[in-house]
């Protein structure tokens, strides 16, 4: 019996050892490694960092090209239109297209003479007559006298040429129809075409 209590304490002395050994083990197993991902994330925060600081002259620098860009950009539009008018002038020239209208007659002139702004498309009316002058009862300076009798007439006023240098030709005229108090047909005149030198009025007005 006392045989058989010796190995028994033997073999639990030899498991208490077994048991530290193992504590031993574990414990140098569990001591915390280099972390090798921290140092990555630190370096990529100051990458981070780097940049942001960066940042603003890089904003600053990106307005400035903008700005640079829009200035040229603007200076290239205004030059290739300028460019385009001079060359659409010159091609009229050679080519012997209409030259601008004057705006108001000077001396003599010929039948297909055009005074006024020569771009029709802002002028909606357009009538065509024997030129007098008065218009009545204070309305419009000129009268356009047309086939049909008096209700056919169109009083003028101009303010872009002289309609009296004009007095007795047979004119189309092209302009915007006003509402007169007096006058059945009352027209601001923009442009005027020769088309008889000296006209003839279609019929006698009575006195």
């Amino acid at each position: 019996m006392k045989k058989i209590n010796l190995q028994s304490s033997a073999i639990e002395t030899n498991q208490e050892n077994l048991t530290s050994t193992d504590q031993n083990i574990t414990s140098s197993t569990t001591e915390t490694p280099v972390d090798e991902n921290t140092q990555i994330v630190h370096n990529q925060d100051s990458v981070s960092q780097l940049q942001t600081e960066n940042d603003p002259e890089m904003k600053k620098k990106q307005k400035k090209m903008l700005i640079i860009m829009c200035v040229v950009a603007v200076v290239a539009g205004i030059g290739t239109g300028f460019g385009a008018h001079l060359l659409r002038a010159q091609q009229t020239r050679i080519e012997g297209g209409p030259e601008p209208a004057q705006m108001i007659a000077e001396g003599e002139f010929e039948v297909g003479d055009v005074f006024g702004i020569q771009d029709t498309d802002i002028f909606k009316d357009t009538a065509q007559g024997y030129l007098e002058r008065g218009g009545i009862n204070g309305e419009g300076s000129h009268r356009l006298l047309r086939p049909g009798g008096e209700s056919q007439t169109v009083y003028l006023t101009s303010t872009v040429t002289d309609l009296d240098k004009l007095v007795g030709a047979e004119v189309k005229v092209w302009g915007e129809t006003y509402k007169g108090q007096k006058a059945g047909w009352l027209m601001d005149v923009g442009k005027v075409e020769i088309i008889k030198v000296n006209g003839e009025a279609p019929f006698e007005e009575e006195l």
